[in-house]
């Protein structure tokens, strides 16, 4: 069966195009919720949805997406309450849905058996913030027999052996950080990014995806003129926070997202072969 992630950043390069990933913590202000806010990003044009997954204490997290993890705690939102939530998701949507989990969560459950089940639930990949790659051999294994994707992260500071075995180990894409700091932080400078990024793709060809410290729509037209694809998390988590209570909650947000969506379109996008 071909993976959602690998089939989408196929057709995105064949047809010249970027990916928008957006992420949302699951479970904020509730899992109905989250499924109506998922529907409506992909109508606004998120190609892609991470879905958080709260954690007592998520140490790569700045304060508003810690804020939105403990709101979710506090609706009652778990990993296994996420992963009885996604068939119905699925059964409405063809999105490429990837979980973000502290490892905690992931050992828990046990590697082999959350593995299974989150790709018998309609989950296509992993994201683990605190898994350092020296570390991961159990967890690599159980996704790779699950047919999960487990997306592993390079920072600006990674050594040039870090980074090519990384790239080789990485599935679906690579999650490179772009800044040294927490989520929600002030992008950094371009021009370190694109030389990283390009390092990056001398050692593979597996998709290249930019996060942290992407907040505005200038600063997603920026970033896809450089990867292959955008995370936005904190600013989507901030207007979530905002308009909470809203009941048009999905439309503000997705309102934000188009915006996103239409610099990505409109500006200048270098596009990799």
């Amino acid at each position: 069966m071909t993976n959602r992630l690998d089939s989408t950043f196929e057709r995105l390069r064949a047809n010249r195009k970027k990916a928008l990933i957006a992420y949302v913590m699951a479970g904020d202000p509730s899992l109905p919720d989250t499924e109506a806010l998922v529907l409506e990003l992909e109508r606004a044009g998120a190609d892609i949805i991470e879905l958080g997954v709260p954690f007592s204490d998520p140490i790569a997290d700045g304060p508003v997406i810690q804020k939105a993890a403990e709101r979710a705690l506090r609706s009652g939102t778990s990993l296994r309450r996420i992963l009885t939530a996604v068939p119905a998701l699925r059964a409405k949507t063809q999105i490429p849905l990837v979980l973000m989990a502290y490892y905690n969560t992931i050992y828990a459950f046990g590697e082999s058996a959350f593995c299974r089940q989150a790709v018998e639930a309609g989950v296509d990949g992993l994201i683990v913030p605190d898994m350092p790659p020296e570390e991961a051999d159990l967890l690599e294994a159980a996704a790779s027999r699950a047919g999960l994707r487990l997306i592993f992260l390079l920072a600006p500071t990674s050594t040039p052996a870090r980074r090519a075995a990384i790239a080789r180990r990485s599935k679906g894409f690579i999650y490179y950080v772009s800044l040294t700091g927490i989520t929600g932080a002030k992008l950094a400078d371009l021009e370190e990014v694109r030389r990283n990024v390009e390092k990056i793709r001398q050692a593979t060809e597996t998709p290249v995806a930019v996060g942290f410290g992407i907040a505005t729509a200038q600063d997603v037209s920026q970033v896809a003129a450089i990867a292959d694809g955008v995370i936005v998390g904190s600013a989507i988590v901030r207007q979530i926070g905002e308009h909470q209570h809203d009941p048009h909650l999905p439309e503000r947000v997705g309102a934000f997202v188009r915006s996103l969506k239409s610099a990505m379109t409109h500006g200048q996008v270098e596009v990799r072969a």
